[in-house]
């Protein structure tokens, strides 16, 4: 096993939200009216990078819901809506919390998902909860590798077309568009900076499909409940095509766990070429965001970005032996 790396702060603390009281006596007392109880319990989400409520909310009658809810002249208003919308629409082999009702009230949109009694793996991560989380992957990318009419509806864009506009920020630096950011001193990436661009271009190619990825696989977007059966959560981003490459961001944490992380990947019918290109195109565009100064998300956004940067860009640099 190789030496383990963990990030500055625990997957399950990242997260600044407001509390149950900040929120509009107006919201409070709908939610409450929908779970059918006076509130007595409120335990915050701790992960996630976003700075809207989200909360495991109990009533005196038991009722327990997990509410999110953000102002409508938030963007997060919006995500949240879409969230409610796909997860309605996933099919029933998708292990995923499922909504419960939503509301609009004193300028907020609220979500109401099924609460799950579970918690967000740690890393490093232990055998038995990675390959919960693999096999629930597994079932899901079976059951949406032909997408249902109303999930297209949402709009589902196409990873290639987020690769070529979104993450392909070496080939940016390459051409001198871009500068060498920051967190990338000291690693692999000034060295081999013709040969990140290269594998970034060429991924697009490698990586299309009609299959519906969830397109944001990562650890904090997990639970594994009391039985040990692994969710998946905040189906906010998803896009169309090849399901190995959420296969590959989600192992990245494997890596940094000290896991045989090239192991995992039998089965997903990844090409080599693309698990490098991913692997480049997920450090450049972590490493990149890292360098952008404070983030008005969450004070550890950017350590987690610099954190899965230098491991995606380390296990790459482990495959090709640089």
């Amino acid at each position: 096993m190789r030496s383990i790396s963990l990030p500055d702060v625990p997957y399950g603390a990242t997260a600044v939200r407001p509390g149950w009281p900040d929120l509009p006596d107006g919201l409070r007392r709908a939610v409450a009216a929908r779970l059918g109880g006076q509130v007595v319990t409120v335990r915050s989400a701790g992960g996630g990078f976003t700075r809207a409520f989200a909360a495991l909310v109990t009533t005196s009658s038991g009722a327990t819901g997990f509410v999110k809810a953000a102002p409508l002249k938030d963007p997060t208003s919006d995500w949240y809506a879409r969230e409610a919308y796909i997860t309605a629409n996933l099919p029933a082999e998708v292990a995923a919390p499922r909504p419960l009702w939503t509301l609009v009230e004193s300028e907020y949109f609220a979500l109401c998902l099924e609460p799950v009694d579970g918690h967000v793996p740690a890393l490093p991560w232990s055998p038995p909860e990675l390959d919960a989380t693999l096999a629930a992957w597994s079932t899901a990318a079976e059951a949406l590798a032909t997408p249902s009419g109303e999930l297209l509806e949402a709009g589902v864009p196409r990873l290639p077309d987020i690769l070529r506009t979104e993450m392909s920020w070496w080939s940016e630096i390459s051409a001198g568009r871009e500068p060498m950011p920051r967190t990338a001193h000291g690693t692999v990436a000034p060295t081999h900076l013709a040969h990140l661009a290269r594998l970034e271009q060429d991924l697009p190619a490698l990586v299309t499909g009609d299959a519906l990825m969830h397109g944001d696989l990562r650890i904090d977007n997990v639970l594994v409940d009391k039985d040990g059966k692994a969710l998946l959560c905040d189906w906010t981003w998803p896009c169309l095509g090849a399901p190995w490459f959420d296969t590959v961001t989600l192992l990245v944490t494997a890596f940094a766990s000290g896991l045989e992380a090239d192991s995992y990947l039998a089965g997903w019918d990844a090409p080599a070429e693309g698990v490098d290109g991913a692997l480049a195109a997920l450090a450049g565009y972590w490493l990149v965001r890292a360098d952008g100064g404070p983030s008005s998300a969450s004070p550890h956004s950017r350590q987690h970005q610099r954190f899965s940067g230098e491991q995606a860009l380390a296990w790459l640099a482990d495959r090709r032996g640089w």
